[in-house]
């Protein structure tokens, strides 16, 4: 593994799992922590895109063009990862597997479908 792989692997963990911890503290009122969560949430955005800059740095490449196809990409993606939460919220918190699974399906196809639509078939 390459010094800039494992480098942009240990950052982007460690801003994902801020990132899902200040949503948690954020979004769950039992834990009666939403500044903090907002604080921590913002923090993982922040250290995300960090590891992108270094990224890009240490691997001599640019950073990408804002396209309108850039853009349109990044709207599927978040709607992709949404439609993949609404499904895990459905199975494990309102009770709802048949329908969860189904929306968490789709979530995982529309995903999935992001490899092709970025890296085109061959």
């Amino acid at each position: 593994m390459k010094k800039s792989n494992f480098v942009a692997l240990i950052m982007g963990t460690v801003s994902g799992v801020l990132f899902a911890l200040g949503m948690c503290m954020a979004l769950l009122p039992e834990w009666n922590a939403f500044k903090e969560g907002v604080i921590f949430g913002a923090v993982g955005i922040v250290l995300g895109i960090i590891t992108a800059l270094i990224w890009c740095k240490m691997e001599n490449k640019k950073l990408p063009k804002f396209s309108a196809k850039n853009v349109l990409r990044t709207i599927y993606a978040i709607v992709a990862v949404l439609v993949l939460g609404i499904g895990m919220c459905m199975c494990l918190v309102w009770g709802q597997i048949i329908g969860g699974t189904l929306i968490g399906l789709l979530g995982i196809i529309m995903l999935i479908a992001l490899i092709p639509m970025i890296k085109g078939i061959k």
